[in-house]
């Protein structure tokens, strides 16, 4: 048997796994099926998700449950306004050899050195503690008094917020909102998932969970959705979509009218990227227009900076995408 052929069994499995992930998932969270998606597709492609949605929609416990599915190190942190840069890398402490008498700096890692990273209520603590994961989210790393200190790998945060118009939240700055590949929002339960959720959340009876991926599994499924077929005519439809978004380059009137500046390279970067994951997710080894559809507004929407007169109008950003989707229609 060739090498290529044992390798293509190996993904083929894996794969095959991914159905099985949302099986276990969805023994504890009730609904939210598009949401879950979204987390395992910015999972696959190698990204950073926000999660935003009033509370008591089970954010916190939808994270927990995905990483109780994966056989990876979880971490924890709840984000409050007295929080501080080193509750969350980390802090130096000093130690004393007790052979030689010598006293030195040691590095005792934060909660961030972990596969999967809560960041529970991220907008509740200010910008300056905000800004602690930037170079976490884009470089992988944590530099501390000097030192570089790699992340273990697969690295993923996600990130829950309340709705910004909620007392006691600090917005997030642009450039950390671009860090995060997908901003996901979470709506109300149905008639029936409410339902199912009272009945399953008041009783005595538990779920038996498993394992269902390992690091080295998600690692190796992030390396076969960067080789996800895309067409080059799929890759210039969303350079088309970006560029439209943008208020000196598009032609939509609702994108010059409510537009202060739109997405930017790394939009049409994570568009395709997150593409090719939800490809992945479907069984699918190639990608096709639907996807791109799918996922421009979690991809998008916090990537579009809107003038005063877009909220006194209430229009928001998924009112433009929704008007970049229907002047450039599927290819």
């Amino acid at each position: 048997m060739s090498l290529e052929h044992t390798a293509l069994e190996k993904y083929t499995a894996l794969v095959d796994k991914l159905p099985l992930l949302k099986k276990e998932i969805a023994k504890v969270i009730v609904g939210q099926e598009e949401a879950i998606e979204e987390v395992l597709i910015a999972l696959l492609a190698g990204g950073h998700c926000l999660l935003e949605g009033v509370p008591g929609l089970a954010k916190t416990l939808m994270v927990k449950t995905i990483s109780d599915a994966l056989d990876m190190k979880f971490k924890r942190i709840q984000f409050t306004p007295d929080l501080m840069p080193g509750d969350i890398i980390g802090t130096e402490i000093l130690e004393e050899d007790h052979e030689t008498g010598k006293k030195f700096f040691q590095f005792n890692k934060g909660p961030i050195f972990a596969h999967l990273v809560l960041a529970d209520e991220i907008n509740r603590t200010p910008p300056k503690t905000q800004a602690a994961l930037l170079e976490a989210m884009q470089e992988k790393a944590v530099t501390y008094a000097g030192n570089v200190h790699l992340l273990p790998r697969p690295f993923m945060i996600i990130a829950t917020q309340n709705p910004i118009e909620q007392s006691g939240t600090y917005p997030l700055p642009e450039a950390q909102l671009d860090r995060f590949l997908m901003y996901v929002k979470l709506g109300y339960p149905s008639l029936e998932e409410e339902l199912e959720v009272l009945t399953k959340t008041t009783g005595v009876e538990l779920q038996d969970r498993q394992s269902i991926l390992s690091d080295l599994d998600i690692i190796s499924l992030q390396h076969l959705t960067r080789e996800v077929h895309i067409s080059p005519e799929l890759i210039a439809y969303v350079n088309q979509l970006v560029r439209a978004s943008r208020p000196t380059d598009s032609s939509i009137e609702l994108v010059k009218k409510y537009v202060e500046w739109g997405a930017g390279p790394r939009a049409g970067q994570a568009l395709i990227l997150t593409a090719k994951g939800r490809a992945v997710l479907k069984g699918r080894y190639a990608v096709v227009p639907e996807d791109i559809h799918h996922l421009a507004y979690p991809v998008m929407r916090h990537r579009l900076a809107l003038h005063y007169k877009a909220e006194a109008e209430q229009v928001n950003s998924d009112d433009i995408i929704q008007a970049l989707l229907k002047n450039y229609p599927k290819p």
